[in-house]
């Protein structure tokens, strides 16, 4: 049971410990449950599916661009994110065949504002090459002279 002040109103039933000690990392970690039907080893790996399951939104915060989900349902989020995830493997296509010096997420950047331009991707980039070289150090003041 919890002996915490507050964390025994919270939750005042019986708890399971799970101490499992990862055979790869050799990292001891601790599991509370109140699943008292399971096999320890169970329960590991179910802890250890759902912490996959976190890397993979902390992926798609990173790299995909979702700011809310449109819908609750379980088909609106898998839709949602399954059309995130092919925009996402497509640019990385684009990349690799037009040979794209640009970070994915630059590149997913100039595609989202020059969406409904007629500009062949091939001169998006090449213009960003030239603003680049012709730019010079973004810190230094450009002195004319008159």
């Amino acid at each position: 049971m919890l002996a915490g002040l507050r964390s025994c109103d919270n939750y005042p039933e019986k708890l399971r410990r799970i101490v499992y000690r990862d055979p790869i990392t050799n990292k001891r970690l601790v599991f509370l449950t109140n699943n008292f039907s399971l096999a320890a080893t169970t329960i590991a790996k179910l802890y250890q599916s759902r912490w996959q399951i976190e890397l993979f939104f902390k992926w798609i915060k990173q790299h995909l661009r979702i700011k809310a989900f449109f819908g609750t349902s379980e088909n609106a989020v898998r839709t949602q994110i399954w059309i995130a995830v092919s925009t996402y493997v497509l640019v990385a296509i684009i990349k690799k065949r037009l040979k794209l010096q640009h970070r994915l997420y630059t590149i997913l950047q100039i595609l989202s504002v020059s969406t409904f331009e007629k500009t062949p991707i091939l001169r998006l980039f090449s213009d960003l090459d030239d603003l680049d070289s012709d730019a010079g150090d973004p810190n230094q003041l450009i002195l004319q002279l008159s």
